[in-house]
């Protein structure tokens, strides 16, 4: 199976613990987040068998969350069934790519079916190449960078053009290129944003699938308290995947961050993922709660967030790039998610992230099955886009 992630090698002469046997799956632990009486004891958070925590925030020593434990003890996930080969399973995503870029690369593509290599092929590439959203900068780069290849090389073919802009593309993106590491830090937190429809629900729980097919232990935080209905989406995630899940219905997020990010310590989780509300970078007092859940999760963990992710529809173009530059200016973002690159005219907005505000880009969507967000390649990707 191919590597979704880059996890950090155990020490050496280090004993593999025994698998536990497979159970049957149950519904996942919803730890409610709820006030309790002022004259109630607190508990240290670092007790590993505490079941709730004082929080050191929010207005003084009367502010106090529970966190019930769950029910019924976690049940193991199924040991995952057999998978293809790494090979087979690349292959299959990189046609799933091909298809999900062909209205990007189509109108590129055509540029190439003519017989001679002109000012006319050059002037009708930059045309195909803005109307791709690759944005004016990227554009002139591969541009100059394409007419430099051509020249060295003594390329005559238009076909044979082709070949060298995908090596031009790839040289940009490559940048870019980047695997999200577990296993440096327990947990690893990873806090995630996005405007409201760019996925960042979905992407999070297919994230979690993939985490948990590779025997990480994951923790959910429903930290986006403001939309309908997002709570329980987290949660149809977080039961798929066998894992637990901290919410609190209509509470503050950064309460609901600190006190999962607080469990996953004290439960030695692995990966705690924390959804956050949808935010538009036009709504300055929203991004402010966002620097504040970010605040608080370095509150609970002194070394967290240890990433933080924002997920980019890619249909909407150049307004991706803008985005970037909000979240980042606001965040300090240590990676990307591009989605729904299926069906849109505007994946080349990737050069533009590449040229002007060059973000690894951790995972490309495009589609909505849990097989559709794979890891980033710059050379896949250049392929995909001009076959």
């Amino acid at each position: 199976m191919f590597s979704f992630f880059k996890k950090k090698p155990s020490p050496p002469n280090a004993v593999e613990p025994t698998p536990a046997a497979p159970a049957v799956a149950a519904p996942a632990p919803v730890i409610e987040s709820k006030p309790i009486p002022k004259d109630t004891p607190a508990v240290p958070a670092e007790s590993a068998n505490a079941s709730w925590w004082r929080k050191p925030f929010g207005g003084g020593a009367d502010k106090h969350t529970e966190v019930v434990p769950a029910t019924q003890d976690f049940v193991a996930a199924p040991e995952p069934t057999a998978k293809p080969q790494a090979d087979n399973s690349r292959q299959s995503w990189m046609e799933r790519l091909k298809a999900g870029l062909r209205k990007t690369g189509s109108s590129i593509a055509t540029v190439f079916t003519g017989t001679q290599i002109n000012d006319a092929l050059y002037e009708e590439l930059e045309d195909a190449l803005l109307m791709a959203d690759t944005g004016v900068k990227a554009t002139q780069h591969l541009l100059e960078d394409l007419k430099r290849r051509v020249k060295d090389t003594k390329t005559t073919e238009p076909a044979a053009v082709k070949a060298l802009l995908a090596d031009a593309l790839t040289d940009l993106l490559k940048p870019l290129e980047k695997q999200l590491t577990i296993g440096e830090h327990q947990p690893t937190v990873v806090m995630v944003a996005g405007v409201n429809g760019a996925g960042k629900t979905t992407s999070i729980g297919k994230l979690t699938k993939h985490l948990a097919d590779s025997d990480q232990t994951v923790l959910l935080a429903a930290a986006d308290t403001f939309r309908a209905a997002a709570r329980e989406q987290l949660g149809v995630w977080a039961n798929r995947n066998t894992v637990e899940i901290i919410s609190q219905e209509g509470g503050d997020p950064a309460a609901v961050s600190f006190d999962a990010v607080s469990a996953g310590k004290a439960r030695k989780k692995d990966v705690v993922l924390v959804d956050t509300a949808g935010r538009l970078p036009t709504q300055l007092h929203l991004m402010e709660e966002l620097r504040k859940i970010k605040r608080v999760v370095n509150k609970a963990d002194g070394t967290a967030p240890h990433e933080v992710l924002l997920v980019i529809d890619g249909n909407t173009g150049q307004n991706a790039l803008a985005q970037v530059r909000a979240f980042d200016d606001a965040l300090q973002l240590t990676g990307l998610i591009v989605t729904k690159l299926d069906g849109t005219a505007k994946g080349g907005v990737l050069a533009a992230i590449a040229q002007e505000r060059p973000i690894p880009v951790y995972f490309i969507g495009v589609g909505e099955k849990i097989e559709d967000l794979e890891t980033f390649s710059a050379r896949e990707f250049s392929q995909a886009l001009l076959s």
